[in-house]
Parts: C-alpha cells; sequence; structure tokens
C-alpha cells in the first residue's frame, strides 16, 4: 500500500476518535480540528508509516494528547493574562430558552472537565469521548490497565462533585 492510501485510512478512520478527544479536552470545534489536523501532519511527516492502524491509532492519540496539554497550558496563560486587563462583562444568547439551557450545561460540563487534574481529564475523555477501552488507554498513556481504572473512577467522582458545587 503507498504511503498516500495509508494516510488517506488512517484519516478516514481516526479521525472521528481524535475530534471528539480534542473537543472535550478544548471545548471548541475548531480547535479541536486543528489540533486533530496538527497531529496528521506529524503522522504524515513520520519518516517512515506505523505498521499498522491500531499503532497508528495510539501513536495518534500519544501526539493529540501531547499538543491539546500545550494547547491548554497556552490558552490558561492568556485568559490569566486578559483577565487582569479586563473584567468579562456577561455575554446573552439569542438562542431559544431550550437552546440557551443546551449551551449553558455544556459549558458548565467543560468547564468542570477543564478543572480536573491533567492525567484525570485525560483518562475520561479517552473513555468517555475517544471510545477507548481500558486497555487501550493504558497503551496510550503507557501505565497499568488498574491505574487507568483507578484515574477513571476518580475523575468521574470528581466531575461529580464539581458539578453539584455548581448546578447544586
Amino acid at each position: 500500500m503507498m504511503r498516500e492510501d495509508l494516510f488517506d485510512k488512517a484519516y478516514e478512520s481516526l479521525y472521528p476518535i481524535l475530534f471528539r478527544i480534542a473537543y472535550r479536552i478544548t471545548g471548541s470545534s475548531t480547535k479541536a480540528e486543528d489540533l486533530c489536523h496538527e497531529a496528521f501532519i506529524k503522522y504524515w511527516q513520520r519518516e517512515e508509516p506505523l505498521p499498522d492502524l491500531e499503532q497508528t491509532k495510539y501513536w495518534l492519540i500519544r501526539v493529540l494528547r501531547n499538543i491539546s496539554l500545550n494547547y491548554e497550558k497556552k490558552r490558561s496563560r492568556e485568559q490569566r493574562a486578559y483577565g487582569r486587563l479586563q473584567k468579562s462583562a456577561p455575554q446573552y444568547s439569542k438562542s431559544t430558552d431550550q437552546e440557551f439551557f443546551k449551551e449553558q450545561t455544556r459549558s458548565v460540563v467543560q468547564e468542570a472537565l477543564n478543572k480536573l487534574p491533567a492525567k484525570m481529564k485525560m483518562v475520561l475523555v479517552m473513555k468517555e469521548y475517544g471510545d477507548l477501552n481500558y486497555k487501550e488507554i493504558a497503551d496510550i498513556l503507557g501505565i497499568s490497565e488498574g491505574n487507568v481504572k483507578v484515574r477513571a473512577f476518580r475523575a468521574r467522582e470528581r466531575l461529580a462533585q464539581l458539578l453539584d458545587g455548581e448546578i447544586g
């Protein structure tokens, strides 16, 4: 199989998984697309393609994780800098009440996700939004499957606590 064909196959089958993970990390579909494309550019720039789709998936998720974490660090620094310069004014939605509440719910969940420690957030995002099983996550992160399960459990507990505090 030619290099272009391998790349096309990887892009077609793995982009949806990578997008879901990146979207949950960033909370922005535009930024998630950018991060996914950046990961695929790094894959294209590899000297040798990986031997199979499964290894390609693990490699791309690792790359995406690193790119996403770097993006989040940069965004956090920028937000702190902007916060010092100006107070943010409340923004009002022009959508219907139902759409407004859906967006508010998404926003609250994303905010709570962003408050999780990076290790917990990454496991939860990969499990819930990347549709990866514990073994796949363990392989990607280079940790034991048991450790993944513990992190996922703790992340869910912490997320529930954060949401109870935000909503209740």
